[in-house]
């Protein structure tokens, strides 16, 4: 018999780190009827989540005023402590994507939550690398949200070599519990989406600096001949260049080949802090609510 605790509608789940994708993690636990402690050793970045949260819940109200709005955002609770998280029946991680920083943080659950399903939300690094870096690699199941998280129905699931089955079922209780569909996917870096994507971002940078074609012309190649909602380099600015360039030296460490060395035109835009959309700046240039690329 499974001594797996399966979390349900009203349980209440923890969510570590609040930014941009911890954010819309937790917007859909809550959506979906949890109880949401979300975790940051940052207070800024804590009342930005609060601040964003409550626009999105604003949104609803605006699109359909005659509505009856589910007040979501109430079943969500900020804090600095970490022991806020003991007793939480799942638990999903969203710290920055670099091995030191998740190391740490899930050698601090292994004392806050033994036992309880961990969702590491990683976008480039090895669920059996990480989880053999803690106390118990059988609870520990890869699930790669897309950006935004609320607008993505579809996620990548990736379990480990040691990950349990009743730890990978919960999990997928939990995904058809908020409304995701998945993809399994085999425990390689960057798994399906980020082993193709970040080298198609980072192509497209390159031939923007070597004058191919404009950041305009790039993207409009994309959308328009290709039907993609966005083009590479403006999806960069949303996911953030310095991310971007984050995960490729993360592939590299795991995948040491050239095509993930960054290009110089997403160095040069990172060691000019231009990241993208969160600072106004990135490829294209941000002002009231409208973007239109650099000159």
């Amino acid at each position: 018999m499974s001594t797996t605790s399966r979390p349900g509608e009203g349980s209440r789940v923890g969510v570590v780190g609040a930014g941009v994708m911890g954010i819309g993690v937790a917007e859909e636990c809550a959506r979906a009827g949890y109880a949401v402690t979300l975790v940051d050793v940052d207070r800024e970045r804590l009342a930005a989540a609060g601040d964003a949260l409550r626009r999105a819940a604003l949104v609803d109200r605006l699109r359909d005023p005659k509505g009856e709005h589910d007040n979501w955002p109430a079943r969500i609770d900020f804090g600095t402590d970490d022991t806020r998280l003991t007793g939480v029946s799942l638990v999903l991680e969203n710290v920055t994507e670099d091995p030191g920083t998740k190391t740490a943080v899930h050698r601090r659950l292994d004392e806050l939550c033994p036992g309880v399903p961990v969702v590491v939300n990683t976008s480039v690094i090895p669920i059996t690398w990480l989880a053999g870096h803690t106390e118990d690699p059988s609870r520990f199941v890869g699930v790669h949200f897309m950006n935004p998280v609320p607008a993505k129905p579809l996620v990548e699931v990736i379990r480990g070599e040691l990950t349990s089955d009743e730890h990978a079922d919960a999990v997928l209780d939990f995904l058809r519990s908020i409304g995701k569909d998945w993809v399994p996917v085999a425990d390689s870096p960057g798994f399906v989406s980020n082993a193709i994507f970040m080298t198609v971002i980072n192509s497209a940078a390159e031939l923007v600096e070597t004058g191919v074609a404009d950041v305009e012309g790039v993207d409009r190649v994309f959308r328009e001949c290709f039907g993609h909602p966005m083009g590479p380099l403006e999806s960069a600015d949303l996911i953030g260049v310095d991310t971007v360039v984050r995960s490729l030296h993360m592939l590299q460490k795991f995948v040491d080949v050239g095509r993930y060395e960054p290009s110089v035109g997403l160095t040069r835009l990172v060691d000019e802090g231009r990241v993208g959309r969160r600072v106004g700046e990135g490829f294209y240039q941000y002002a009231s609510g409208r973007a239109g690329a650099r000159s």
